[in-house]
């Protein structure tokens, strides 16, 4: 299951190992608390879909 990535040099949330935007490492982020204000509730949804996908194959 992939994890949300944070890059500290542009400070931007990807599932990638790679920044998009910079080129730059990023890091696991710890779990983000649920807020109705979420900045990245994309890649939250997008993991959890991809997680019950890959289980309906087996």
């Amino acid at each position: 299951m992939e994890r949300i990535r944070f890059c500290t040099k542009c400070n931007k949330y990807t599932l990638k190992r790679i920044c998009p935007e910079c080129g730059g490492e990023t890091e696991i982020n710890a779990p983000q608390k649920y807020s109705k204000d979420e900045t990245v509730a994309y890649y939250r949804r997008r993991i959890k879909k991809e997680s019950l996908n890959g289980h309906e194959s087996n």
